[in-house]
């Protein structure tokens, strides 16, 4: 079964990456395609505030974070849907493409390439965002930094 990994993020970019797939990959049978989308990091206002929180206060805490994901996660339905839509419009069946949303962890890039690698994926598809050469040579972009530590994986960079 060839495996392979979309990330996206809701960008007219991450849609040209589905265009690409369709075109790309419609007709084989034995291809599996995860669409994989990571979760905004979660904002300043639920860090903590540098005081020691009671059991209760703790707790309080960890109920407003899981509905804060939750709305996350439920914000990501919709772009998860026209994605797997797309695809399947091109000729890829239902049955051969899943979802996958995580949190955030230490950041985007790690998060894309750890599943990569611990999912076993041959190849990894994402979108190149139309950075200016400054701002991509100077601040970096989420897909050229894949590219530099995305050493033994198949990368595959949609324009």
């Amino acid at each position: 079964m060839r495996r392979i990994l979309v990330a996206i993020d809701g960008s007219k970019h991450s849609f040209r990456v589905i265009e690409y797939c369709g075109k790309q990959f419609s007709g084989m049978s034995d291809l599996s395609l995860t669409l994989f989308h990571v979760l905004p990091n979660l904002p300043t206002r639920f860090w903590d505030d540098g005081h020691i929180l009671t059991k209760k206060e703790k707790e309080a805490r960890q109920r407003v974070v899981n509905k804060w994901m939750e709305n996350q996660k439920l914000a990501t339905e919709p772009m998860l849907r026209d994605a797997m839509e797309g695809l399947t419009r091109a000729g890829i069946p239902q049955e051969q493409i899943e979802t996958k949303t995580i949190p955030h962890s230490t950041n985007e890039v790690t998060s894309i390439l750890e599943e990569a690698r611990d999912g076993g994926y041959l190849t990894l598809v994402l979108g190149r965002y139309g950075l200016s050469w400054i701002d991509e040579h100077v601040l970096g972009s989420t897909t050229g930094k894949i590219i530099h530590r995305g050493a033994g994986l198949a990368i595959c960079v949609v324009e």
